[in-house]
């Protein structure tokens, strides 16, 4: 499994992904009865670990009188019941950032896991990197830096999703912004300059760029 993006970094682009336009086939767990407190979620009679809540997924939480109404990166699963949460932040690496504090909360984690999976194949493919090329001797783990990856992951991730809206509703919408993403991850993938490190020395031996991917005939 090669995955160059995650829910969070989806919510950076589209957060009503997680709101109303959720799929429906792909929650891991929802309740009533949450509670929020700094950054600590807890949510009685939950079983995140079983769900398989991760870190890097999103959890959307509602109050009645809204005060609470949104979505928040899951930063560390605690315990079966206990999540760390923040409110998305600039960087992964930054600290938790607390949100509004509720009790009696609805809570929702959907994922879009499958996506990300599928889009992170298509792009080993496309750039020649195992998996996606079993014979290729480039591995995900020796590209030197994957920042660019995971911004084209994530267009391609949120065009899928819209595609996949848009086949199960009548609005034209869907499939606008699908067409709207897709166009973004094949500029974005054109303009990625993967430096790789063969010999595992931290140094780039081998430059490749979306845009002079080599196609070889069958």
């Amino acid at each position: 499994m090669t995955t160059f993006s995650n829910d969070a970094d989806i919510l950076k682009y589209e957060p009503a992904l997680f709101g109303d336009l959720y799929p429906a086939s792909q929650v891991l767990a929802s309740g009533m009865g949450g509670a929020l407190s700094g950054t600590t979620f807890t949510a009685s009679g939950a079983d995140f670990v079983s769900a398989q809540v991760c870190t890097g997924g999103v959890i959307y939480l509602k109050s009645e009188d809204l005060a609470v109404d949104g979505a928040y990166e899951i930063v560390t699963v605690d315990s079966a019941t206990q999540l760390t949460i923040s409110v998305i932040r600039a960087n992964s690496d930054d600290e938790a950032i607390a949100g509004p504090a509720g009790t009696d909360l609805e809570y929702r984690i959907s994922t879009f896991a499958p996506q990300v999976n599928e889009v992170g194949f298509q792009l080993t493919q496309y750039f020649g990197i195992d998996t996606g090329n079993p014979g290729s001797d480039i591995t995900v783990e020796s590209i030197v830096e994957t920042a660019a990856l995971r911004q084209t992951a994530c267009y391609g991730v949120i065009a899928a999703v819209y595609a996949m809206m848009a086949c199960n509703e009548e609005d034209s919408g869907f499939w606008k912004k699908s067409l709207y993403y897709q166009k973004r991850f094949e500029k974005a993938r054109e303009r990625c300059r993967l430096g790789i490190d063969t010999s595992g020395d931290g140094v780039v031996d081998v430059t490749k760029l979306g845009s002079a991917v080599r196609l070889v005939r069958d």
